[in-house]
């Protein structure tokens, strides 16, 4: 019986990828061109590695979230080129699916015509500094009340974990994350991780931590981070469903007011209540996380250093000239029709709107991917070339919405390296 189980676990580990594959490549190997110039791709369908022929796709192209070009066909050798270009700066996207065996198959490419001249439409509102500032000291009226409890089953050798909770804007209102802490006693430095969107709980980072530094991965929906996993299903699926559309015509009450506020109050925390060292500070997160990431270390400038992975939030007026916009995509499906005081409130929570305000002593590193379909790369560029400081990028391009293992592996390798722990 025992032999059995092995047996099964063995087999059902085994399982990668898809015997079918739609592959849409450009004539440039770094996937950019200058505007005006023509990019040819070569679309191809393979099974087995191999061509496939008499293969039904349907093929989407132009501008991304703006394609112009829409058609269906079919592919005699598994194999179709086709060109396209840009006379404005941004990304020409290719989408195809194949459909082989009553199921369907997807491959894309977004190529980057002038991507470095890229700019955000987003605008910043005269009172926006004063706006987060105001609403920081207000929120710190409020005492942190922090709890600690030690959670000995994540325990290692070289470091403690907890799940901690403060207050954040208002009494009764917390922030619970998964605290890291060398067991070993002496000043660290900090890493604050900030979640992507969803509802779930945390593990928090005890990899860093092993390395050397204290790590606070922290929840933005004010409940605690270590229930059973139904819990945040229902909530997902109930009371906080669309949570980023709660309150969007309101400053004071937006969703992400008390989220903002929460990353802030975290940084207290580290500061008031670990043995931070009182010099490396960071803080990282991808999509949700991203933006969260460009809120804090704009807001903060204890941050300094932060590393925002395809940062969502960014950019939401571009919908309104007809140009990708970032997740949520608040106005793409009406251009903001009736929508004029959301509009106005966006500008509160545009992602570009706290990278203007990262000043030189901070140091960031960006990475995406250019077929992603949920932050387009068009704003996490324009996002890139609007922040000052001293800046780093490294796209994945071939991704969408998620890792590489060389992309991961270079980010944690980069927060090192800002927290001058060596490998």
């Amino acid at each position: 019986m025992i032999l059995c189980m092995m047996a099964f676990t063995t087999l059902s580990a085994q399982i990668r990828g898809e015997e079918i594959q739609v592959l849409v490549q450009p004539d440039h190997q770094d996937w950019t061109y200058r505007t005006g110039e023509k990019a040819t791709f070569n679309v191809s369908v393979l099974k087995s590695g191999t061509l496939l022929n008499d293969v039904s796709i349907d093929l989407a192209a132009g501008p991304e979230m703006y394609q112009d070009v829409k058609k269906q066909t079919v592919l005699k050798d598994g194999t179709l080129k086709l060109s396209g270009t840009m006379r404005q700066p941004g990304f020409y996207r290719v989408d195809v699916t194949a459909h082989v065996g009553g199921k369907d198959y997807k491959g894309a490419c977004g190529a980057a015509f002038s991507p470095e001249q890229l700019q955000p439409s987003t605008v910043m509102p005269a009172d926006f500094q004063s706006f987060w500032q105001d609403a920081v000291a207000e929120a710190r009226k409020t005492d942190l009340d922090p709890m600690k409890r030690l959670l000995p089953e994540r325990c290692t050798k070289d470091v403690n974990v907890y799940e901690v909770s403060f207050q954040n804007e208002r009494w009764g209102s917390r922030t619970y994350g998964i605290l890291c802490v060398p067991v070993k006693e002496g000043k660290y430095p900090a890493l604050l991780r900030v979640p992507g969107a969803g509802v779930r709980p945390y593990g928090g980072d005890v990899y860093t931590a092993s390395q050397g530094a204290i790590t606070l991965e922290i929840g933005i929906h004010g409940v605690p981070v270590t229930m059973e996993q139904k819990v945040y299903e229902n909530l997902n699926n109930g009371a906080l469903r669309g949570y980023w559309e709660f309150n969007m015509d309101s400053r004071e009450k937006h969703y992400y007011h008390h989220v903002i506020l929460g990353c802030i109050r975290a940084i207290d925390y580290i500061s008031e209540y670990t043995p931070w060292n009182h010099q490396e500070l960071g803080v990282t997160g991808s999509s949700q996380g991203g933006f969260l990431s460009l809120a804090t270390a704009g807001i903060d400038q204890r941050v300094t250093f932060y590393a925002p992975v395809h940062a969502a939030l960014c950019d939401h007026t571009n919908s309104l000239k007809g140009i990708a916009c970032g997740w949520p995509h608040y106005f793409y499906w009406n251009k903001g029709k009736g929508q004029e005081k959301q509009i106005e409130v966006s500008r509160y929570y545009d992602g570009v709107n706290f990278a203007r305000l990262i000043t030189d002593k901070q140091t960031g590193w960006f990475s995406f991917g250019y077929n992603d379909d949920v932050v387009p790369p068009t704003t996490a560029w324009a996002t890139y070339n609007t922040v000052k400081g001293p800046k780093e990028i490294s796209p994945y391009r071939a991704t969408w919405h998620f890792w590489y293992q060389e992309q991961w592996d270079e980010w944690e390798n980069w927060l090192l390296k800002q927290m001058k722990i060596k490998l």
